[in-house]
This record gives structure tokens, C-alpha cells and sequence, in this order.
């Protein structure tokens, strides 16, 4: 399985262990090797560990030296948990590795989260994988929409769910025997929505706001990542930074908390977001869940996903008491129905995987992109993981060349890149948002 940020390893580990049946090789037993694409957004030891997903082994790669490996590998099934240009990189280059094998791994890919954005081009990005995973039926039909509308093959796409979904039940009972009486709410913010310090700013005030309202309840601001940590979006304006504008008066019954998403709805009597996945975790168990619409209902909030949901409400309901009601036709089609049929969401994936992995022969695999239909667009998504447009390794970039670095030359190197990614955090959380508000005076 190859992941590129923290949220993908999570979606990408998790996929791999529900699709892959146990009995798939009964002559040895079923591992899974880890592979982490080098770049800003490589997950930190803390980071997988709060994930809670491990693998049997596990290294950092490049797009070059991953597709190396599994060409020398044995592998059944491949899982990429990538952004689509790095999925559509590597689909190229394991085409190339594979020109004439008689037999080759499944390769499969999808979407972490809610896909609210850049439908077309993350869909045709990930077009020529084996299977497409679909996180809903909403999904699924939008996903064979897309394919079929650019004279696509829609066969790869096969509709699951979201594999992280599950714990216990809602019991609104259990509030009774916690600290706070009143409950836990829990505001799930992103990292980049919203992108602006006065929206951020506004939205952690109204949660301290509502934890003075309301002291009988305890308010939890679920963060995602440490200051310098990245995770699939960059995250500029950190709220652990942002609550230090606050001054002391904050009250006690208000706090930051960072861990595993699961374990937190554990004790969560309602979840707040704009509109992070965690609202469909929280929908699934039956948690009472609201997605804001204090900032307006738009599309590069990504909360008009939600349109029908039942959910939308703003902080001045929930501060008077109101709790949404999820609409069920429209939880059932996001695939988080809290019914018993989620049990049964990977079937019918895990039964192509299977087919396909038994196969004697696996045609080539065929993105949608090549030189004839993309030629101004592919070559350059491909060169920015190390490879021509026909899916060679470019010169300099082959995990041969790599693999004889001195290992004088390989600490300078990584000593080098750790500095460079100082560098860049830096320039992205204090530079360039100096740089807009200029812009903007």
C-alpha cells in the first residue's frame, strides 16, 4: 500500500485489510508492506501512531523506488491512497514496469473522504486502476458518470463505503455518566477550510462562546495536526495558534485535544464541523451531528455536500439547544447507514478483488490520459513524480541511481531535505499569509 499524508495511510490501510479475503493465498499468510510517497505531506511517527493502522513493513519512497519495488516484489493486490497526479504517475509507471508480464498485482485506488471538489479531474487522474472504489452509491453513480462522459470504460468503479466507519452506537444515556452533565461537543476543524484567519478566528470563538453558555458541558476543539505537521491539505492558520489571540478568558470547561478520531466520539453527545468527514463517522453511529452554515452554504466550504442532510444548523441553534435530525434516505445514500448493512459494504469490492487477483491473465492497465489525449496536460503531472510520459523513470530519477548514493552523500541528502521542509513550512504557515493580507491592503 502506498500513502501519501496521514489521512490516506488511514483510509489506505484500512482499505487493504477489508478488501484482501483471508483465504487469498492459503500457502502463506496475508501481509501488507507499507510504502510512503516522499513529500511535504509524509506522515510523522506521531501521526501514524494516532492513526492507529500498522503495517508489516514500512518505508518512505519515492515514485521511482516504489515502482521498483513491487516490479521485484510479489504482490497480490496494490492499494494507492494518493492524491489523482500521483496515482496517475504511478499507473503509468507500473504499466511500463509491467510491459509483457504474464501476471501482475490488482491495482486499486480511491477517495478518502467526502468528494466535494475537482470531481472530473481526481476521477480521470485515477481512471486505469483496477478498481475504483466508490465511497457511497451517491459516489458510485457520479464516479460512471464521469468515465462514461469522456467515452471511459465505467467498469473499474465499484461502489463501498468508507472503511473507518464503525465503534459503538450512540447512547445518549451515557452522558448521564460522564463529568459533564450536559455532554461533549466536539468541533472537528480542517485544515483548510475555512482558509482565512477572521473565519477561523470566528469559528473559535463561537465554540468558546458556546462552552460559556453552556458549563454544564464540556467543548472539544478536535484538532488534526501539530504545528509544522502536515496532513492532505496544508494547514496555514493552526487553531493551536489561533486560540493564544484568545487571552486567558477562556473557560475551563473548553479545551484543544488531538488523538485518534474513533476514540473521541467514544464520549461525543454532538459533533460540529464545516464539513470534515468526521460528520459521516459521527452520522454512522448515530451521534447527533451538525454542519455549520454561519459562514454561508458554499462550495469551497464544502459543506453545500450536505445539502439535504438534515444537518446544516449554525452556532446561535445550537447555543439555544437545537440538535439536527439526519435525513435517512440521505444518510443511507452517503453509505453510512447505522442499519447493519455497512457489514456488507465491502462485499462486492472484496469479491472483484478476488476475481480479478485469480485471474491466469490481467490486461494492461490503461489510463484515460496518455500522450494522444492529454498531451498538454499528462507529461507534466507524470514529471513531477520522476517520470517520462511514457512511464520510464526520467534520467537522474531511477532507483538504481538512488540505490548507490554513498552513505555520506545519503545523510547530507536527508539532512538537506529535512531542512527544505523546515523551509517550506515555514514560507506556507508565515510567509505567504503576510504576502495575501498585503496583497489585500
Amino acid at each position: 500500500m502506498l500513502a501519501d499524508s496521514d489521512t490516506r495511510w488511514k483510509w489506505g490501510a484500512l482499505t487493504a485489510h477489508r478488501l484482501v479475503p483471508e483465504d487469498l493465498d492459503s500457502a502463506s499468510p496475508r501481509r501488507m508492506d507499507g510504502f510512503l510517497l516522499r513529500g511535504r505531506a509524509t506522515p510523522t511517527v506521531r501521526q501514524l501512531a494516532e492513526v492507529g493502522v500498522r503495517a508489516d513493513s514500512l518505508r518512505e519512497v519515492t515514485g521511482v523506488e516504489f515502482v521498483s519495488a513491487v516490479d521485484r516484489e510479489r504482490y497480490d493486490v496494490i492499494v494507492l491512497s494518493l492524491v489523482g497526479g500521483a496515482v496517475q504517475a504511478m499507473l503509468h509507471g507500473l504499466a511500463r514496469a509491467w510491459e509483457g508480464a504474464a501476471r501482475r498485482p490488482v491495482v486499486v485506488t480511491g477517495y478518502v473522504g467526502v468528494v466535494y471538489e475537482k470531481l472530473a479531474d481526481g476521477l480521470l487522474l485515477r481512471h486505469g486502476a483496477d478498481v475504483v472504489l466508490a465511497n457511497s452509491r451517491h459516489d458510485a453513480e457520479r464516479f460512471r458518470d464521469v468515465y462514461t462522459g469522456v467515452g471511459a470504460s465505467a467498469d473499474s468503479v465499484v461502489e463501498c463505503a468508507l472503511p473507518f466507519l464503525g465503534g459503538a452506537p450512540y447512547d445518549e444515556k451515557a452522558r448521564e455518566r460522564r463529568a459533564h452533565p450536559g455532554g461533549t461537543v466536539v468541533f472537528a476543524v480542517q485544515p483548510s477550510v475555512p482558509d482565512n484567519r477572521a473565519d477561523r478566528m470566528y469559528l473559535l470563538r463561537r465554540a468558546v462562546q458556546h462552552a460559556r453558555a453552556h458549563p454544564d458541558r464540556e467543548v472539544l476543539v478536535k484538532l488534526r495536526s501539530k504545528p509544522g505537521e502536515h496532513t492532505t491539505h496544508i494547514e496555514e492558520l493552526p487553531y493551536q495558534k489561533l486560540v493564544g489571540r484568545l487571552g486567558d478568558d477562556v473557560p475551563k470547561n473548553f479545551r484543544l485535544a488531538y488523538g485518534n478520531m474513533g476514540e473521541v466520539l467514544d464520549t461525543t453527545d454532538l459533533l460540529v464541523t464545516v464539513s470534515s468527514t468526521a460528520a459521516l463517522e459521527s452520522l454512522h453511529r448515530g451521534i447527533p451531528t451538525a454542519v455549520l452554515t454561519d459562514l454561508g452554504v458554499r462550495e469551497v466550504l464544502g459543506n453545500h455536500h450536505f445539502l439535504g442532510s438534515g444537518c446544516l444548523a449554525s452556532w446561535d441553534q445550537l447555543d439555544a439547544g437545537h440538535l439536527p435530525e439526519p435525513d435517512p434516505e440521505w444518510v443511507s445514500r452517503q453509505g453510512v447507514a447505522a442499519d447493519g448493512a455497512y457489514e456488507k459494504a465491502f462485499d462486492a469490492a472484496r469479491q472483484r478483488v478476488a476475481e480479478l487477483a485469480a485471474a491466469d491473465e490481467l490486461p494492461p492497465l490503461a489510463p484515460y490520459y496518455t500522450r494522444t489525449t492529454a498531451p498538454g496536460y499528462l507529461p507534466a503531472r507524470l514529471a513531477r513524480y520522476g517520470f517520462e510520459p511514457d512511464g520510464r523513470p526520467r534520467p537522474g530519477a531511477s532507483a538504481g541511481e538512488a540505490a548507490q548514493v554513498s552513505g555520506l552523500r545519503r545523510v547530507v541528502r536527508n539532512t538537506m531535505r529535512e531542512a527544505a521542509r523546515g523551509a517550506y513550512r515555514h514560507g506556507v504557515q508565515r510567509v505567504a499569509p503576510v504576502i495575501r493580507r498585503m496583497g489585500e491592503l
